[in-house]
């Protein structure tokens, strides 16, 4: 039967997906339109144009070329559509049955498909397309499921399954799977960490490097290759974001390690992006050099966990995440004001700050200025005594900062334990709460609700471990503070004026007591502990 519409088009649809490239030449566009520009010219199909999916998974029809010819069949335009055979239209058993049995009729669109003798005009194939289209799903089902293990194996065996290198890394050109340090945008790296901790958050980060026309990495990306990635604007080169600046703060790359299996899709079908709980990504440490050392990695994440957004006025102080009230624990927060003038400005316990919580505590008020009296004072004399004792200084500190890794060692050694018997406890019940279901201890109703609330717990965990375990790496591999800090002393000769840098890098924290008289505007006795990175207090180091 010719087609009885010459003035319509004649669509010979060709699709070819990436799994497809593995069937062989069989499969490839190029034989796919001649095997239809043939059959078109025996049968009498005049008018023809070819529409082209290559690349492109038969799960969904969300396809540039089948879109175009579908537009053009609500237009009217189409008489007939052609395929190879039913798995090139679509392999949804569904949406591919819907097109085939009600859409294209009702647009009076005749389709053929040749290999499985399917010719809507006729009725051919009617009885036993749907199954053909059922199994179709069934094979792209099962690709799904053998693509993902063998991602997942690689994942395991440590290669690298992201196409691209990160920003400051570049493929090694004598190994695609592994990659190097390029080191002009690496420098880039570098410098937006030292931004970081010199106290700027992302969207200053970002007007920074703005300011230094230094080029976005998807406009690094196309100087060096030519390849226009997502967000790529010509127009604004130097446009760097916020988001951009945090994602790089953030990225385990620059410490060396390889994080794979963040995200999934949700299904086959959906090709949506979710993130992975922490516990299920694959991560495998110095599988490439590093561009930031592991403790400016540490320092960093520290300051970012702390800082809070600011909200009508700009800024944040430069003691975020260091002080914290000794009587309850909780950090302190700097209050300020439009009206208040800024030798005013000071910090308050958390815990009195907000009026809504349950166990409040005291104010623990400090001024701003008088802290930074107070800190600068000690921080100078820590200096001068760390030059001048130095072999003293980093003995006893060595010793101290020993023991004390070892303490906190041993704490989160037994959190880990704790959730570690949790975890074998939850189980135990679970394999059990599944038998008394069975048996019919228990109906569904009750095994629906105690798994559902075992299942959270056992979420819950799994994401505390992988947590706990980098937090004792980290106290295990920890390295002389003391000698850093000697060598920052003699960097320092006197400090005038605090940073965010200087009191990031030389000051673990500092514990604010509460003042003699609470609410007295007079100045009154208040306890000032600073604790320094490697060695605690200073008085305490240098009593031993």
């Amino acid at each position: 039967m010719k087609s009885n519409q010459p003035n319509k088009i004649t669509a010979l649809y060709c699709r070819l997906s990436k799994d497809d490239l593995l069937k062989g030449d069989s499969y490839s566009i190029q034989n796919q339109r001649s095997m239809l520009t043939d059959y078109a010219n025996k049968n009498g199909f005049v008018n023809t144009q070819v529409f082209i999916d290559d690349g492109y998974s038969g799960a969904n029809y969300d396809r540039p070329g089948f879109q175009e010819m579908f537009e053009m069949m609500e237009q009217g335009q189409i008489a007939t559509l052609i395929t190879k055979d039913l798995s090139r239209l679509g392999r949804n058993y569904i949406e591919t049955g819907m097109y085939i049995e009600t859409i294209f009729p009702r647009l009076g669109v005749r389709y053929v498909a040749i290999a499985d003798g399917v010719d809507t005009a006729y009725n051919m194939g009617d009885d036993i397309m749907p199954f053909k289209n059922l199994f179709n799903e069934y094979h792209v089902k099962e690709t799904s499921k053998k693509v993902r293990m063998a991602f997942q194996a690689m994942a395991r065996r440590g290669e690298r399954l992201a196409t691209r290198a990160p920003y400051g890394y570049k493929k090694d050109p004598e190994n695609p799977k592994k990659i190097i340090v390029d080191e002009a945008s690496a420098a880039v790296v570098r410098h937006i960490f030292e931004l970081c901790i010199a106290g700027k958050g992302p969207s200053q980060i970002a007007r920074q490097l703005e300011k230094e026309q230094i080029y976005t990495p998807t406009m690094y990306e196309y100087m060096e290759t030519g390849v226009r990635l997502t967000g790529f604007n010509e127009e604004m080169p130097y446009r760097w974001t916020p988001d951009t600046v945090s994602s790089i703060l953030e990225r385990e790359d620059y410490i060396g390690n390889t994080v794979n299996c963040r995200y999934t899709r949700l299904s086959y079908k959906d090709k949506r992006r979710v993130e992975r709980p922490e516990s299920e990504h694959m991560r495998v440490e110095h599988s490439h050099e590093a561009i930031i050392d592991d403790e400016t990695w540490r320092l960093v994440q520290k300051l970012r966990a702390n800082k809070r957004k600011p909200k009508k006025m700009e800024g944040l102080d430069k003691y975020s995440g260091l002080l914290f009230c000794e009587d309850c624990g909780s950090k302190m927060y700097f209050v300020r004001g439009r009206t208040i003038k800024s030798e005013l400005f000071c910090f308050v316990c958390s815990k009195y700050h907000k009026h809504n919580t349950v166990e409040k505590c005291t104010p623990h008020t400090i001024r701003v200025g008088v802290l930074d009296e107070i800190v600068l004072a000690e921080l100078n004399r820590a200096m001068r005594y760390a030059r001048t004792n130095k072999e003293q200084f980093v003995e006893v500190a060595m010793q101290k900062s020993t023991a004390q890794a070892r303490k906190e060692l041993a704490v989160l050694q037994g959190e880990y334990n704790t959730l570690m018997n949790r975890k074998n406890v939850l189980s135990t019940l679970f394999k059990r709460l599944y038998e008394d279901n069975v048996i019919g201890r228990i109906n569904d109703e009750q095994f629906r609700i105690l798994s559902s609330d075992y299942n959270e717990e056992q979420a819950e965990i799994k994401d505390k471990l992988p947590v706990l375990e980098r937090q004792m790496d980290a106290l295990k591999d920890q390295t002389n503070g003391a000698e850093h800090f000697v060598a920052i002393a003699r960097k320092y000769t006197h400090i005038t004026e605090l940073t965010p840098e200087i009191l990031n890098t030389m000051i673990d924290k500092i514990i604010i007591g509460e003042r003699e008289s609470k609410h007295s505007k007079k100045t009154v006795k208040q306890k000032i502990r600073i604790l320094f990175k490697g060695f605690g207090e200073l008085d305490d180091l240098m009593c031993v």
